[in-house]
């Protein structure tokens, strides 16, 4: 089995991690929203027999670099990921989807923004 993991791939866990919601999360409501994510991976880059290329994120293990790998054969990649939807988008969006649960999104938003805020003038 091999502990390869190849650019697509990494970049495909990742989305999905980021767009995993909780166990039991029908009644949270959600609070933030991610702009953008930006990845800085150290990878190897080969070429292959059909002239393709093939990049791989190095995995560490305790410090060190995994494998047969030089620190001559390592790459650093920068990847940002941001939302294909505007955050105004997306709020329309769960408005239209769930317009029961408007109000509570509202108010844990507002619940939120002022928690610890002793001021009730605010």
């Amino acid at each position: 089995m091999s502990s390869e993991i190849g650019l697509a791939e990494f970049i495909q866990q990742v989305k999905k991690e980021l767009l995993t919601t909780y166990p039991n999360s029908e009644n949270d409501t959600p609070l933030l929203s991610v702009d953008s994510v930006e990845l800085e991976l150290q990878v190897t880059v080969k070429k292959e027999g059909g002239g393709g290329v093939k990049i791989n994120v190095l995995q560490f293990g305790g410090g060190e670099l995994s494998g047969k790998v030089s620190r001559d054969d390592v790459q650093k990649v920068v990847v940002k990921l941001s939302p294909l939807l505007t955050k105004e988008q997306l709020l329309k969006a769960y408005y239209q989807k769930n317009p029961e649960k408007w109000q509570k999104l509202l108010d844990t938003s507002v619940e939120g923004i002022l928690k610890g805020n002793d001021d009730p003038g605010i």
